[in-house]
């Protein structure tokens, strides 16, 4: 697929879904109270009346948007960023495109849509552009999100946390493949739709139909496909493209400690989850083993290029390790026991961001990291899925163990024989791989040393103050990044915001573009023109730009960008040999999807912070989150850019924003 790496827009594509950005599921985490009170019992998280895939045969299909619209949302994102002349310019290529060859390209992707009603046109070009990729999946794929602390300080215990955890990811899985597990689902009204009378009724309409009985009460089944990727699955690295392994038959845990990996058995041969004291017993055994931490770490093979990786992992093979690499590919999923104490929420940030690179297998669909203060995180490998999955297993998982944990501070470990239950996997090394171990090691080293993060949390205001002002608090928040960056460099930049389109059968996300002619105005305004505008008048573009930014939002979700469908435009004109058109080898269309602002917001009542590196070497990667009383970002740079001080500025701009809310002028 070297067509598809040659795009200029793919490394900002590739890593901009990064950060799990899910306004419908977060929503839908607000509005519901996942684990019903009814059914549950050791084996599972729940029983719901509903089964798990019920909804998902009939869920609508992602729509193509019209060509016209696209170019029309295009030019508009496009107008803030150029000047008169570039945007006459890329105006010309667009009608050019539109009348033309884009005209063309679109009636294909229409009719080979029609032929694949099974999916969504844009996921198998999203799959194969993750997958193609040949970066390493660290800083460019992976984000973290990590829990709020257990409620019960007693509970914060790496071994009794990591227990807990383990039992209560078993309970999830075998809630979700038992399809007990409660579909997800965006309640506009929950009164009349998250009710046992509603659900009792549901399950009995075809699922064929379901969608539509859900529809009739205001409630939105999202889409659940990528689920069963979440247990037993690895991005295999390959020459050219990657794959992804699943085998569901794995009964195994993974875990990674001083290097080292370890593997016992957390569910038994009739499909029950091992007894918790058990499992509590093998985790200590493992935290007390004296085993000194290996010279030649494999985990950081798979922070390698994944060429390089590929190449490796054939060598390794060769040498006589696949059994044992089919063991680590095959695992339920990867538990990462780290020696350290965490300081703060930086140190936080780059533990769970990536860590040392010895004690990781990145390559994992997901690993949950646990220091050890019991500060715990899951770290995800993002090819598979856009993390509707992840966040869903997330809050589950926090819930559980926090209010039905299954060992406690005095509990005892069962007298198990754990050394014959817990192996310690060996791998056979030569000089050449011990070589490529070592120089992947320099190479993780030398990328993460450029990463800096920083966080600041806005306390004087939030969602409660913004509603009642009738305006958007993620338009607000968006439009305090705009200032920012105005404030620090003087000028607007392509940014990025990601929104899910997971109301669609195999939605993956859409652009939200949050740098408007709007958002431009008013900054200029707050920033450049202090004191030319009253406070009325500024209020009144803070409203316009809310205005706007919600009919971007509402569009995006309903799959009425315009990235998605040109980035599916390219990548048919790719695959069919077609010479690519000039509107892609514009300078205007290279700096769009140049995302020096990529941002993804999140509010869970299980997660502290999320973040993810820059996607581009002079960006800023933008985690954040609009609370009721207060404002956090969690931003990343590499050296071209000064984190602390455009941090200093969104600061600023929120303060200036707030003051004019209170009706007083911008000092």
């Amino acid at each position: 697929m070297a067509s598809l790496l040659s795009m200029q827009c793919s490394a900002s594509l590739r890593k901009n879904v990064s950060l799990v950005h899910l306004r419908t599921a977060a929503l839908a985490v607000d509005r519901r109270n996942y684990s019903s009170k009814n059914g549950a019992s050791a084996e599972y998280l729940h029983q719901s009346i509903v089964p798990s895939m019920h909804y998902q045969k009939s869920l609508p299909r992602l729509p193509i948007p019209k060509l016209e619209d696209t170019i029309k949302r295009y030019l508009a994102a496009q107008r803030p960023l150029l000047d008169d002349d570039q945007f006459r310019s890329t105006e010309k290529l667009t009608q050019d495109f539109q009348s033309g060859v884009g005209k063309q390209l679109h009636e294909e992707l229409v009719a080979q849509d029609k032929s694949n009603k099974h999916t969504s046109y844009i996921s198998g070009p999203w799959f194969d552009m993750y997958l193609s990729a040949r970066d390493s999946v660290v800083l460019n794929f992976n984000p973290f999100m990590s829990f709020n602390p257990d409620p019960k300080m007693e509970y914060n215990n790496q071994l009794v946390r990591g227990t807990n955890m383990v039992c209560s990811a078993v309970r999830f899985m075998k809630t979700l493949r038992a399809g007990l597990l409660e579909p997800e689902v965006f309640h506009l009204n929950p009164a009349k739709s998250d009710t046992e009378s509603f659900k009792k009724l549901i399950r009995w309409v075809p699922s064929a139909l379901s969608w539509y009985g859900a529809y009739m009460v205001n409630a939105y089944p999202l889409d659940m496909s990528q689920y069963f990727r979440l247990f037993n699955s690895t991005r295999i690295p390959k020459q050219g493209r990657d794959e992804l392994f699943t085998h569901e038959k794995g009964r195994h845990l993974l875990v990674m400690r001083k290097g080292n990996m370890y593997v016992f058995d957390v569910v038994d041969r009739d499909g029950n989850l091992v007894k918790p004291a058990e499992i509590q017993a093998h985790l200590k055994y493992i935290l007390s083993d004296p085993t000194p931490a290996p010279a030649f770490p494999l985990g950081v093979l798979t922070s390698e290029n994944r060429d390089v990786w590929a190449g490796l992992r054939d060598k390794l093979l060769a040498a006589g390790n696949g059994e044992t690499l089919q063991v680590v590919d095959s695992a339920l999923f990867c538990l990462c026991l780290d020696d350290e104490t965490m300081r703060d929420h930086i140190h936080i940030s780059h533990n769970m961001l990536h860590g040392d690179g010895c004690n990781r297998w990145y390559d994992k669909s997901f690993s949950v990291i646990l220091t050890k203060d019991g500060q715990a995180a899951i770290n995800f490998e993002h090819s598979w899925g856009d993390g509707v999955a992840v966040l869903r297993f997330q809050n589950e998982i926090f819930k559980d163990t926090t209010e039905r944990p299954l060992v406690n501070p005095n509990s005892a470990a069962a007298a198990v024989d754990s050394a014959s239950a817990v192996r310690r996997l060996q791998f056979k090394l030569d000089s050449e791989l011990e070589n490529g171990i070592a120089k992947a090691k320099e190479n993780f080293n030398a990328a993460v040393s450029k990463l800096t993060i920083d966080a600041m949390e806005f306390k004087k205001g939030g969602k409660e103050q913004l509603k009642k002002s009738k305006l958007s608090p993620d338009a607000i928040a968006q439009l305090a990044f705009q200032m920012g960056f105005l404030r620090q460099y003087g000028k607007t930049v392509a940014t990025y915001e990601s929104c899910s389109t997971a109301a669609f059968k195999h939605g993956r996300t859409e652009t939200i573009r949050p740098a408007t002619v709007h958002t431009k105005r008013c900054a200029h305004a707050f920033v450049n023109q202090p004191g030319q505008h009253s406070v009325e008048q500024l209020q009144a573009m803070l409203n316009e730009c809310s205005k706007y930014h919600g009919q971007l939002t509402k569009e995006a979700a309903m799959g009425q960008g315009f990235d998605r469908h040109l980035f599916a435009l390219r990548y048919l004109a790719n695959t069919t040999g077609q010479a690519l058109h000039s509107l892609y080898k514009d300078p205007a269309y290279t700096a769009i999807n140049h995302n020096i602002l990529s941002t993804s917001t999140l509010t869970s009542p299980a997660v502290n912070l999320g973040g993810f590196a820059p996607v581009v070497p002079d960006g800023f990667g933008v985690g954040y989150g609009v609370h009721d009383n207060w404002i956090g970002c969690n931003v990343s740079s590499y050296p071209d850019r000064n984190v602390h001080e455009f941090l200093q500025c969104v600061h600023k701009s929120l303060e200036d924003i707030f003051t004019v809310l209170e009706g007083k002028p911008v000092s």
